[in-house]
């Protein structure tokens, strides 16, 4: 007899629910098993054969890596061990940035300071110049002084536990387990954007990010086996650009398909589940574009502290919430000398981590003998390259015609 349509959704339904239990009762034994490993045997737990309940199995992932592990400028070559300077260079580059965008940066912070002592002993305006475009300046000056630091403190040495690790200025929790493992083989267990799909999805956590943040550590760190723990974070990072992408992940061809319960449940694009985000807020502001007849530009340094501190800049208003509605008279009271200053057509737009930012840009075209205002400096375009212009900047200069 023919099912009606209803009893067949209905058994699909079934079926499916079926599968979900079974993967989550399979990830939730192997799970336990990882942790009981870790805490009761002293072998190594990449050596510790496949559970029986199908679990995600370290060594299956470990096998995966040795096939296809990507080659990276500050990867070490296998059998090689990893230069601690350049986990610590490549990891605060990486955040929040691409590896494509890091890899030139990378090459050229290598060439000019071959050793955490050669960077630390580089004046900071030199290290946000080369900085400049990788974004999150922030990153820069705590590279810098984290640099300091570790020759101050360790003698040009980075320490290799977490703890001394966490010490260390500009240095977090991921940073810390990130250079303990990958350069150190020690048991950490990083956790980046990466491995948060990699674990949200393998173990279907439904709580929202970043909320989950803690469920996900410790799934991660119940899994990391005593053995090649840096190669084994570097593995699931891997898994997670590479075949468990964001879009469209490639589970046919992951090492842990079978005991993904995202997987069996058909919808692994699902996770992880994160929080619906709000408007970032709006600001505006002015910027002066003030241009000499020999082609020099006005440019100055922002302050020690705060948003892009001691990057250069063209000069501006203050980027103000109410900034539009202030009359165009008012923008002007900001301007570094008076001059004949007109609108160009058009704005810059620009996005920070926590607000959106509308640039217009007042230009003035200046005598090559005007002198440069207490605090500001006249550059010519063939010497952008050496000041510290973050992106922003850069696109006000463009925005004007003179980069």
């Amino acid at each position: 007899m023919t099912s009606s349509p209803a009893a067949r959704a209905t058994a699909r339904a079934a079926t499916r629910a079926a599968a979900r239990a079974t993967a989550r009762a399979s990830a939730r034994a192997s799970a336990d098993a990882a942790a009981n490993s870790d805490a009761n045997s002293s072998a190594p737990a990449a050596a510790t054969p496949p559970s029986a309940s199908g679990g995600p199995d370290p060594a299956a992932l470990l096998a995966w890596y040795d096939r296809h592990r990507r080659r990276l400028p500050w990867r070490a070559e296998p059998g090689r061990r990893a230069d601690p300077y350049h986990v610590f260079l490549s990891e605060i580059m990486l955040q929040q940035t691409t590896v494509k965008a890091v890899g030139p940066y990378f090459g050229a912070f290598l060439a000019r300071w071959p050793s955490v002592s050669h960077l630390a002993a580089a004046p900071l305006e030199e290290v946000l110049s080369a900085w400049a475009g990788l974004g999150y300046y922030a990153r820069a000056r705590n590279l810098h002084a984290c640099a300091k630091a570790v020759v101050a403190r360790h003698g040009g040495r980075f320490p290799d536990a977490e703890a001394q690790l966490l010490a260390l200025p500009g240095i977090g929790p991921y940073t810390a387990a990130a250079i303990a493992a990958i350069a150190f083989d020690r048991p950490a267990s990083p956790v980046d954007g990466n491995i948060e799909r990699v674990m949200s999805r393998l173990y279907a956590i439904g709580a929202p990010l970043p909320a989950a943040k803690p469920a996900i550590k410790a799934r991660a760190a119940a899994l990391t086996p005593k053995a090649r723990p840096g190669d084994f974070a570097q593995a699931m990072m891997d898994l997670g650009a590479t075949i468990c992408t964001p879009k469209s992940p490639a589970c046919s061809l992951c090492p842990w398909m079978e005991p993904c319960v995202a997987r069996a449940e058909g919808d692994a694009a699902r996770y992880p589940v994160k929080a619906p985000k709000g408007d970032k807020p709006r600001r505006e502001g002015t910027a002066f574009l003030a241009v000499r007849a020999d082609g020099a530009v006005l440019l100055r340094t922002r302050p020690d502290k705060g948003l892009l501190a001691k990057m250069t800049e063209v000069p501006s208003t203050p980027w103000d919430s109410r900034a539009g509605a202030k009359a165009p008279a008012r923008a002007e009271d900001h301007a570094p000398f008076l001059a004949s200053w007109r609108a160009l057509p058009g704005a810059v737009e620009h996005v920070f981590t926590h607000f959106a930012l509308t640039l217009k840009v007042l230009h003035a075209d200046l005598p090559a003998a005007t002198p440069a205002p207490e605090g500001h400096r006249w550059v010519q375009p063939e010497g952008f390259g050496r000041e510290a212009l973050p992106s922003l900047m850069r696109k006000v200069l463009a925005h004007g015609r003179v980069d």
